[in-house]
């Protein structure tokens, strides 16, 4: 009976047993050979080192990230020889609703399969083609020695910015996005290849203007610091840097000389203009357009500029000579005892100002101040010619202020003299009161005359004079009570006998 029963349940799960185990040893087999595949792959792609080359090519001129690339790949071999044993599986143990989805996805994967390998392809051809011309550049650029001569152009000791691998990555990179479109479309993505390819195009138009600008720029570059050097040497052999010490231009304190000043400006002059063509060759008016306006209007000024510098020149040379005649004038006028002949008593040190060199550089000034009005018109600034002007004005009131007062001192202490030496009881009273009387009068037109509130000025000069009459007054009275109280009491006496 035992038997009996035993027989019918092999009948019944015999087959699916068989078919259980078959898909048991294929699972089992399946996952150590996709074992041994990963391990293969895994050494295969470290003996490559291409994870380093790709982390050297990403991160060119920086320390290289550790990408792993071996290990994604082996893994990835993994799985897909793992779906295939999964397939196998199921359809073995007869589950056709799990094969049946996996087998679609391995279809997917092998219709997809022609399509990545041809991307592939692509991009390693790409990369050939781009290491090969970043070599190129990085070769050329080095026998070259651009770096060093740009770095020894300005000056510096190393450049924080390698402009020869700046170059070289961008050309490399400039590869691979001209072999982007290839790979978009074999990889079927033709969504993307056409915005990607007028990219490109548009890349591709722009690179002549690109070069274009930079030759104009290049030559630009080089006429300019040519020519600078010229001026530099020809204006050293002609000594300007001693009329720069002079001047206060140049000198120890100043770290260039008037030569390398000048040139410098030449070489701003001449670059200016192949700044504006390299705008120009560019084409792109968003750019160039505000750019190349500024350069113009620049250009423009600098005319003007010359100008203004010339006026300014010629008045300080001008001004020189007139205040040094007018110094020795005055000097050889005796204008130099004027303090004496006003009273005045300076310290008699010989390293101070003489009056008539003072005078002399007041001229200086004015001269200076004039011209600086009218070069202030030629470069249109009215606000500042404006400003100069109303400074001179007052310069001129303060000056005819501090003539006004000297007269009055003059005057002032020639009418206490006269009064002290027609003597008398009071004559020193009334001598310092004479003086205080036109010195307060002087003071209020000297304030006038540099603009002081007229109101201001005759309410104090009243108010001064009605307080020195008041006190006058006061004391002659105080000072005379007993005769005056003499003379009323004798009025009295002879008005009473007449009666």
């Amino acid at each position: 009976m035992f038997d009996q029963m035993l027989s019918q349940l092999m009948a019944l799960v015999g087959e699916d047993m068989l078919n259980l185990l078959a898909g048991l040893a294929i699972l089992i087999v399946g996952w150590i050979i996709a074992r041994i595949i990963k391990s293969v792959v895994y050494r295969l792609m470290k003996r490559t080192n291409l994870d380093n080359r790709l982390a050297g090519t990403v991160a060119e001129g920086e320390e290289p990230t550790k990408l792993n690339i071996e290990k994604w790949v082996s893994i990835a071999a993994f799985y897909l020889v793992m779906l295939f044993v999964l397939v196998a599986f199921f359809q073995t143990v007869q589950l056709p609703a799990v094969a049946t989805p996996l087998n679609a996805i391995l279809e997917q994967i092998a219709l997809a399969a022609p399509q990545l390998l041809g991307a592939i392809l692509i991009l390693l051809v790409a990369w050939l083609v781009a290491t090969l011309a970043r070599f190129i550049i990085q070769r050329t650029m080095r026998v070259t020695k651009l770096d060093e001569r740009l770095a020894a152009q300005a000056e510096i000791d190393e450049p924080i910015v390698s402009v020869s691998e700046s170059l070289a990555n961008g050309v490399f990179w400039l590869v691979f996005l001209l072999f982007l479109p290839a790979v978009l479309n074999a990889l079927g993505m033709q969504g993307l290849v056409e915005p990607v390819t007028g990219v490109v195009d548009t890349i591709l138009g722009a690179i002549p203007n690109i070069f274009a600008a930079a030759i104009s720029l290049f030559v630009g570059w080089l006429i300019a610091r040519i020519v600078r050097q010229i001026v530099v040497n020809l204006l050293a052999a002609t000594n300007i840097d001693s009329f720069g010490d002079r001047i206060g231009v140049s000198g120890e304190t100043q770290t260039q000389p008037l030569s390398k000043i000048i040139g410098s400006v030449v070489y701003i002059l001449i670059l200016i203009p192949a700044v504006i063509t390299a705008l120009n060759a560019l084409g792109v008016e968003a750019i160039s357009a505000p750019a190349i306006s500024m350069l113009t209007a620049v250009m423009n000024g600098v005319p003007l500029f010359f100008g203004a510098a010339i006026v300014l020149l010629v008045a300080y040379f001008a001004g020189k000579l007139v205040s040094g005649l007018v110094s020795n004038l005055l000097m050889g006028i005796g204008f130099d005892k004027v303090p004496e002949v006003l009273g005045l008593r300076l310290a008699s040190d010989k390293s101070q100002r003489t009056l008539s060199e003072v005078v002399g550089y007041i001229v200086l000034a004015a001269v200076l101040l004039l011209a600086g009005i009218e070069a202030a018109d030629m470069l249109g600034f009215g606000f500042l010619a404006d400003m100069l002007a109303t400074f001179m004005a007052f310069g001129g009131q303060v000056l005819l202020a501090l003539v006004v007062f000297a007269v009055g001192l003059y005057l002032a202490n020639l009418t206490r003299n006269v009064i002290l030496a027609a003597g008398g009881n009071n004559a020193g009273f009334m001598a310092g009161l004479a003086r205080i009387a036109i010195l307060v009068l002087v003071s209020a037109m000297a304030l006038q005359q540099v603009g002081v509130a007229g109101e201001i000025v005759n309410i104090a000069f009243g108010v001064l004079l009605g307080a020195i009459g008041v006190a006058a007054a006061l004391a002659f009275g105080l000072g005379s009570r007993e005769t005056a109280g003499r003379m009323v009491e004798n009025w009295i006496n002879k008005l009473e006998a007449k009666e």
